[in-house]
């Protein structure tokens, strides 16, 4: 290759690299707004989202940064993406070899920055969507509960004693399976001092059996000693 194409292409390779840290800049900055975009929206009041949904001008505006947002970050990592691409195309163009290995080194770091940007992106875009997904549903239970309570007094007050005669019975079913575990235990308890008695009992009659056939023998051999005596 002549010293002319040889220097082309290490401009090209330049501005390759040039636009890849441009990206991966941009990246970095707006993969952090759209974090803090999505805490914004995760970490307000189920009250306070209930008024923005009533607001179309609030709720609207939040939803267009989001989806303006997530679109940009998908354009810039296709860009990057394709960038590296065209350096891995360069690193295979003839009369490079004697750069390949610091070309392969720069465009792997690349890559891995990507890869980085590309899973920290889609874990943000993750988690928004799961937690949304749930205070969506928790606040569709609570309108529903407001909506149910404000309906009428006389329900109002007769939710309140079914809360009330919901927790009784949950406080007496505890206390009843704390009872039922205390005899549960009492119970095995006894058995096992039962056993334990049953076991000192045979014992005892076995010493006594032991005992009595002792004295029984001690008795023989006496009335043997009498009789040897006697007969001398």
């Amino acid at each position: 290759m002549s010293t002319t194409n040889m220097a082309g292409s290490n401009n090209y390779w330049e501005d390759l690299r040039k636009q890849a840290r441009q990206l991966e800049n941009e990246l970095d900055l707006k993969l952090v707004s759209f974090s803090k975009l999505c805490t914004s929206y995760t970490s307000s009041s189920p009250d306070q989202r209930m008024r923005d949904s009533r607001s179309d001008s609030l709720g609207s505006s939040h939803d267009n940064s989001l989806v303006a947002m997530t679109t940009e970050l998908d354009q810039l990592l296709a860009n990057l993406t394709a960038v590296n691409d065209k350096m891995a195309e360069c690193t295979s163009t003839p009369g490079v070899s004697s750069h390949n290995a610091g070309l392969m080194h720069t465009l792997q770091r690349h890559r891995d920055i990507l890869q980085d940007y590309t899973h920290e992106f889609h874990k943000i875009k993750s988690n928004f969507y799961s937690l949304r997904e749930r205070e969506d549903l928790l606040g569709s239970v609570h309108r529903d509960i407001e909506s149910y309570k404000s309906s009428s007094g006389v329900n109002n007050r007769r939710t309140e004693l079914f809360l009330k005669e919901h927790e009784h019975l949950r406080n007496s079913d505890s206390h009843i399976d704390n009872a039922i575990s205390i005899a549960m235990a009492t119970k095995e308890n006894i058995t096992f001092q039962r056993g334990m008695l049953k076991s000192i009992q045979t014992r005892v009659t076995t010493l006594a059996s032991i005992l009595l056939s002792l004295i029984s023998l001690l008795f023989f051999f006496s009335r043997l000693d009498f009789l040897f005596f006697f007969l001398c």
